[in-house]
């Protein structure tokens, strides 16, 4: 397993003490089971905000005035010096908006941390190229999240919907 680091900051929003340990967690997993160990150590941002950091940035960077629940913005190839032999490749950052996670949740009846958990494993998911424009996408992405959720003991986040996390 290539060395991961993985930067928690918690920017705004009432997240509960132990979000941070939960966010690393969940990350920690994605990486371990889709990263290629080849591709050498790596490095991630998670961002525990709020609606209203969301909300601008899901405006300046997408051009939708509104929150959502998870943005992910990966580093491209395009976009990354090239890295020095050794060097950990930078993957991007996942920002997750506490009022819309939490309200989500008790919308969709489920846990706050379960469902922090999913939308971490599909910011991750993002951050390495998955991706659901079209159904074929949607549905490996979906079958790749229950699969790897359900190894962390977490539910299928589809069961009752079929909806990818609001990107």
């Amino acid at each position: 397993m290539p060395e991961l680091e993985i930067a928690v900051s918690r920017e705004a929003g009432d997240w509960p003490d132990h979000a941070e340990t939960l966010v690393e967690r969940v990350a920690r997993a994605t990486l371990a089971a889709t990263y290629p160990p080849d591709d050498g150590p790596a490095e991630l941002s998670l961002v525990l905000a709020d609606n209203a950091l969301v909300q601008q940035l899901n405006r300046d960077y997408r051009g939708k005035d509104k929150p959502t629940n998870v943005l992910s913005f990966a580093l491209t190839e395009a976009e990354e010096p090239d890295p020095e032999e050794g060097a950990p490749v930078l993957l991007g950052d996942v920002i997750l908006a506490y009022e819309t996670v939490q309200r989500e949740a008790a919308e969709q009846n489920k846990s706050p941390d379960d469902h922090l958990s999913h939308l971490v494993m599909h910011g991750v998911l993002h951050l390495l190229g998955y991706d659901h424009e079209t159904d074929d996408e949607a549905e490996e992405m979906e079958a790749l999240e229950t699969r790897l959720l359900a190894s962390l003991g977490i539910a299928d986040p589809y069961a009752d919907n079929h909806e990818p996390p609001d990107q």
